[in-house]
């Protein structure tokens, strides 16, 4: 198919669980919390916080430093196999990529320098480190702290922008990213949410079936 220009498109892509194997947040307060993390974890599921409340009170159970922080989650976070090649992929089309996470910054910085990706536009929680624990901050695409509809706010943001956006995520809280996105791609949980709600999405099981369904999406 010819197209006169090229459309300009974005991906927004979650990171726990979603290009790492497992959610790297509940891998740090299951080995640091000084408390019932759990708990807080139980009322985010039964919709009573949101997902930002739930991460600013869990890591504020955290007493450990950055630097130990840093080392855990490089012995112990596995990333999915084909992250370079997704990144370089996008690149190579043209298309903007962007993580975008309620997870903590300082861990996906620090996950993706150790496989040698580079240079990615990372949107996720700035961690301030005390030993009164960790305060983690949500900075919304206006400048401006905020609570609840991250990941929301900032696919807005990018339509706003002329954005063609396709997303790619895990868990529930992708689900509204899902909804404003061009292209949807997902694997579980999110995948049956999105069926159950009868929400579009290509399905998952490696970044390289996001490769291979992105060859089929125009320019």
């Amino acid at each position: 198919m010819q197209h006169s220009t090229a459309t300009k498109t974005l991906v927004q892509c979650d990171f726990d669980g979603t290009l790492t194997e497992e959610d790297v947040s509940f891998l740090i307060l299951d080995a640091f919390a000084d408390g019932d993390w759990r708990s807080i974890l139980e009322q985010y599921k039964n919709n009573l916080i949101s997902v930002g409340n739930f991460n600013t009170r869990a890591f504020r159970l955290v007493k450990a430093d950055e630097s130990a922080l840093s080392r855990f989650v490089e012995e112990k976070a596995k990333m999915r196999s084909g992250v370079a090649e997704l990144v370089n992929y996008c690149s190579k089309r043209g298309f903007r990529f962007v993580i975008v996470s309620n997870g903590l910054a300082f861990y996906i910085e620090t996950l993706l320098k150790a496989i040698d990706v580079n240079n990615v536009e990372i949107y996720a929680a700035q961690a301030e480190f005390s030993d009164d624990g960790i305060e983690a901050r949500y900075i919304g695409p206006d400048g401006e702290e905020i609570q609840n509809g991250f990941k929301e706010a900032y696919v807005n943001q990018f339509i706003k922008e002329g954005y063609r956006v396709i997303s790619i995520g895990n868990g529930a809280s992708d689900i509204p990213t899902a909804k404003l996105s061009r292209y949807a791609f997902a694997t579980e949980p999110m995948l049956s949410l999105c069926r159950e709600m009868k929400i579009d999405c290509l399905p998952f099981n490696s970044l390289g079936d996001i490769i291979r369904g992105m060859e089929s999406i125009p320019d």
